[in-house]
């Protein structure tokens, strides 16, 4: 017998689950798509949903089952993301990579089993297992000891048994679903949903889900022909990379984003619990009451998301074929993809859905190119300026969409005059609205772009509590010049900054966008036009009229801008600042005439105390002590003079103040 223990699935016998082909997918341009599975299924028979392990969160969060013919969803089973090591570590034993057999069942001990060896059959509990390493004379044996049902105990070489039997059904349970698990796990990006029933009887089951897909993309042609409308062609791209082959499926695409989010529903979710024990499994502890000392005792949560109604069938209007015979002989960039677009559109509250009328077959890891649009548009040939760092606009084209459907956006490759023309980009255009789409440079058209500053202005004056408002405007004059070089007629769209500080004068725009003003300009042929744009520049300057001199307030009061309210209000503020500048220079002169004669008495006592001490000047001391008592009476009648100056000041503040807490017009 093999003496190493293989891994191997050993799988209980359990009815064959069905597999529900896919009958419907809807893609979405947010990363999820819609599906629908329906079958029949036999009398007793599951039904079986296979995805990847990534999927398995949309799944469980947007699975709905319906059932047919009598019957009961009876619950939904699939497969645990338990981790591995979680699951295998509630065994009582192990196995291990290239474990011997005896070591294996030396985990069993107790457990009987069941051998057969040369034709004689053995049985017996397991009492241990060991492996007696190799020496020269004989190899590596593998040994287990057993206890017999005489009650004897039997070493047991392995190598000579030709199979062995663990006798406890429960441990063949558990070593089958051991190996189970090892087995699943080699498949882990594989889940499988089951869907069980109570009808013993044959019925229809379909279900329903999200899950994570690629967007599809678009890609557009327009072609400028000679019909009284240019046509817009529209392919669709999408990539089938889920694990089942769409077969004659009906597709549906959604322009349009709807919220979608991820929710861990797959993973199981541990949580630690605390330890609590009943009271009464305690001792009980002596309880110690103190005495009385007076006095007596004492936004509802949101509604579920609903279910995911189902849409309805869409009927398919057959497209016609725009190629004729006569056609085949145009050159190759003039002639129009010979499709046939069977789609129909619809509008889902703010989405648009694109309905296939025919079957679609696109195999598993595989992408295609559907038509789902190709009619007449409302297209305007134009040009545009709005990049002033080049000379030459762009040549473009107004779309207008009144097709009746949400054109979602995409690239647009532009045909004209039987030859390519460029490419553009666009945003989704819903019915009813219009884009502007550029696609190459137009060299025969020259723009050169000039801008005038005039002098400032006062406009407006305003003032509050102190504060002086100052509106002021300086016209700002842009001119365009544009040279058409081409002997044919132009239109031209400039597009010029909107900018909030800046009020037009002279020009009306033909629209407005979040950050650009655009103006229509015809163009002859081969000539020259000038375009003017004209501009108040508004600016508000704020300056506190506690800090301006009186003078500066004074030469204010000379706009014309102020009324005659505003300017009384100044004036009498620049005296009443000019009062209080008079007291504050009286202050200063006093102290300095104080400081003054303060050094003069110091002087003045250095001399009378060197006369002192020197017989003969007493009619010199005397002289200068009349001198000091001088300056002292002048220095009393400054400080007298100063206190009443501060004084004056300190009213004229306190009535300055109150006129600036007043400023109002």
């Amino acid at each position: 017998m093999n003496q190493r223990i293989v891994p191997a699935v050993m799988a209980a016998s359990s009815l064959m689950a069905a597999e529900l082909p896919v009958k419907r997918v809807v893609l979405y341009k947010h990363g999820v798509g819609y599906f629908e599975r329906s079958g029949d299924l036999a009398s007793g028979e599951s039904a079986r949903l296979d995805f990847k392990a990534s999927e398995m969160n949309d799944v469980l969060k947007s699975l709905s089952v319906v059932e047919t013919g009598g019957g009961k969803v009876s619950g939904l089973r699939y497969d645990s993301s338990t981790p591995l090591d979680r699951r295998l570590g509630e065994y009582s034993f192990q196995v291990g990579a290239q474990v011997p057999l005896a070591q294996f069942l030396d985990q069993f001990k107790g457990a009987r089993i069941e051998m057969e060896s040369a034709g004689q059959k053995s049985a017996g509990a397991i009492v241990s297992g060991r492996v007696v390493a190799a020496t020269e004379q004989q190899p590596q044996r593998d040994l287990v000891v057993l206890l017999t049902d005489a009650n004897e105990l039997k070493t047991v070489d392995l190598s000579a048994v030709t199979s062995l039997k663990l006798a406890d059904g429960v441990l063949q349970r558990q070593l089958r679903d051991y190996l189970g698990a090892l087995a699943g796990a080699r498949t882990r990006e594989q889940r499988s949903v089951y869907i069980d029933s109570t009808d013993a009887k044959g019925r229809k089951v379909a279900a329903s889900y999200l899950i994570p897909t690629p967007i599809w993309k678009s890609s557009y042609r327009l072609i400028f022909q000679n019909a009284p409308q240019p046509l817009l062609e529209g392919w669709a791209i999408i990539d089938n990379t889920t694990n089942d082959d769409w077969t004659n499926i009906s597709l549906s695409l959604v322009s349009g984003k709807p919220i979608s989010f991820q929710s861990r529903l797959y993973d199981p979710k541990f949580i630690e619990r605390p330890f609590a024990e009943l009271p009464d499994e305690q001792a009980a502890a002596p309880v110690l009451y103190a005495g009385a000392v007076g006095g007596a005792m004492p936004p509802p949560p949101p509604p579920a998301p609903a279910p995911m109604q189902a849409m309805s069938k869409m009927g398919a209007g057959r497209g016609r074929a725009m190629m004729t015979e006569a056609a085949a002989a145009e050159p190759m960039m003039d002639r129009v993809s010979n499709v046939s677009v069977q789609t129909e559109g619809r509008e889902l509250g703010e989405l648009f859905e694109y309905a296939f009328g025919q079957p679609v077959t696109v195999r598993r890891n595989q992408s295609a190119m559907l038509p789902f649009l190709q009619q007449p548009i409302d297209a305007r040939k134009l040009l545009i300026y709005s990049d002033r760092s080049s000379p030459n606009p762009r040549t473009a084209a107004e779309l207008t969409n009144k097709t009746g459907k949400t054109l979602d956006g995409g690239p647009i490759t532009v045909f004209d005059s039987n030859a390519y023309a460029g490419e553009a980009l666009v945003e989704t255009v819903k019915t009813g609205d219009k884009r502007l789409i550029s696609y190459g440079i137009d060299l025969g058209t020259r723009v050169t772009t000039g801008i005038d500053s005039g002098n400032q202005r006062y406009l407006e004056y305003r003032a509050t509590r102190g504060s002086l408002i100052i509106k002021t405007g300086i016209e700002e004059t842009t001119t365009y010049t544009i040279k058409n070089i081409d002997n044919r007629a132009k239109t031209l769209i400039i597009e010029h900054p909107l900018r909030s500080e800046y009020k037009l004068l002279n020009q009306k725009p033909v629209e407005v966008t979040g950050s650009m003003q655009r103006f229509s300009v015809a163009l002859k042929p081969a000539s020259t036009e000038t375009f003017v744009v004209k501009e108040d520049f508004m600016h508000d300057e704020y300056v506190s009229v506690s800090s301006m001199t009186p003078d500066a307030i004074l030469a204010m009061t000379q706009n014309r801008a102020l009324s005659a309210a505003a300017k009384q209000q100044l004036e009498r503020i620049a005296a009443q600042k000019k009062a209080v500048a008079e007291a504050d220079r009286a202050i200063r002169g006093a102290e300095q005439r104080i400081q003054s004669l303060s050094t003069d008495q110091e002087r003045l006592r250095q001399n009378i105390s060197s006369l002192n001490s020197i017989s003969g000047q007493q009619e010199v001391v005397q002289r200068y002590a009349r001198d000091l008592a001088a300056r002292e009476q002048q220095i009393v009648t400054l400080r007298d003079q100063a206190a009443e100056q501060r004084t004056k000041k300190s009213a004229l503040e306190s009535e300055l103040n109150a006129m600036l807490e007043k400023l109002e017009f």
